[in-house]
């Protein structure tokens, strides 16, 4: 299995993606991109900085300048602009100019928030991409769509910004919660149903190898879904219009994890939004019932929830209008012609919405 992607804009290289077992290797990948009279920053969080900031620290120590480090108190909560504002301070204070770096060590909020704010430092500096879990390793270190959250509006401010570097330890994973890795799962089988059914067989397959997270099938399973979001990225950098895709299972898994002030899992809500999109889709004729029920096993047999309890319809579909997703007025729906084969629609009515919303509620139970 190859280790290594290269993400291009317009066929010109923009960064490398690097899948590793160690953090062995990133001094290597670092060294490539001449940061030895600059400064860095790593960025992380308080869940990660016990785990990782150490070992990291002192490789970086090795390949820059200067190493700062800015630490924020984990959780999605803090992933907002009084954070962003601590950060500024920081680089401030250390007299980091555009020459210098950011690095991201953590999951997916620590690599939007440092993403954002590399966007917008000084009009814009560069950043790296060191993600330690699931969720970030599949999906959201990639592409460089970066943002925090706005009040109880996700991501509503951002901007896009690409990375310099994607270094991937898979190791990281062996100390992932159950919950982390499973929410991290809601992406990669998300990946499966909208461009690869092969890679969604695949899972099911392996599905008891990769819940006891085996770093060879972890290998192939966080390549082939970097290998779906490079090829997306690449024909819509900036989410024109085939990029959209990629947000299958985000319309009503969105106003879920609002609605639940982000007590549940980002992966977990978009698993839940994508068997609602499943249903949807049947509705549509376009598949069978069978299939929304394959569809709903695959996710709790990964161990996400299917549904939840506590929502109220008319809030959910105000939120859904609220969203960053609606276009001209539209709300951005995507579904599925066959598994592996997703398109946007913008002609899903608040009934269809609802059906699917039904299925992802009924009874308030949160498996089947």
């Amino acid at each position: 299995m190859e280790n290594r992607l290269t993400v291009c804009r317009d066929n010109v290289p923009i960064y490398d993606i690097v899948l590793e077992t160690s953090f062995e290797g990133l001094k290597e990948e670092v060294d490539k991109l001449a940061l030895k009279e600059r400064r860095i920053c790593i960025v992380t969080d308080s869940n990660v900085a016990p785990l990782y900031l150490e070992e990291v620290k002192a490789i970086l120590d090795t390949c820059c300048k200067y190493v700062s480090v800015y630490t924020f108190p984990a959780g999605e909560e803090h992933k907002n602009l009084d954070t962003v504002r601590g950060l500024y301070e920081h680089l401030i204070l250390e007299h980091f100019d555009r020459k210098d770096v950011l690095a991201a060590l953590g999951g997916g909020v620590v690599g939007d928030l440092c993403g954002f704010s590399a966007a917008t430092y000084l009009r814009g500096i560069d950043f790296i991409q060191i993600p330690t879990t699931l969720l970030s390793q599949v999906d959201s270190s990639i592409g460089g769509k970066t943002g925090v959250d706005f009040d109880a509006y996700k991501n509503m401010v951002g901007a896009f910004h690409m990375p310099k570097l994607v270094y991937s330890n898979l190791a990281t994973l062996l100390t992932l919660r159950e919950e982390q890795f499973s929410s991290g799962m809601g992406e990669v089988i998300k990946h499966g149903l909208i461009k690869n059914k092969a890679y969604y067989e695949w899972m099911k397959e392996h599905r008891e190898g990769i819940l006891a997270r085996d770093l060879d099938l972890c290998r192939t399973m966080v390549y082939e879904s970097n290998v779906i979001k490079k090829n997306v990225v690449e024909l819509d950098p900036t989410e024109q219009g085939e990029r959209a895709l990629l947000n299958f299972g985000h319309t009503l898994g969105h106003a879920v994890e609002k609605l639940k002030d982000f007590s549940m899992l980002h992966g977990h809500c978009v698993g839940m939004g994508c068997v609602a999109a499943a249903r949807i889709s049947q509705l549509r004729g376009m598949i069978s019932e069978e299939t929304v029920q394959d569809i709903r096993d695959t996710f709790l047999s990964f161990g996400l929830p299917v549904a939840t309890e506590g929502l109220n319809w008319q809030e959910v579909l105000l939120t859904t209008k609220s969203d960053k997703k609606m276009d001209s007025g539209s709300i951005k729906f995507v579904l599925l012609r066959e598994a592996g084969d997703a398109f946007v629609d913008r002609t899903v009515s608040e009934e269809e919405m609802k059906a699917g919303f039904d299925l992802i509620t009924f009874g308030g139970k949160k498996e089947a």
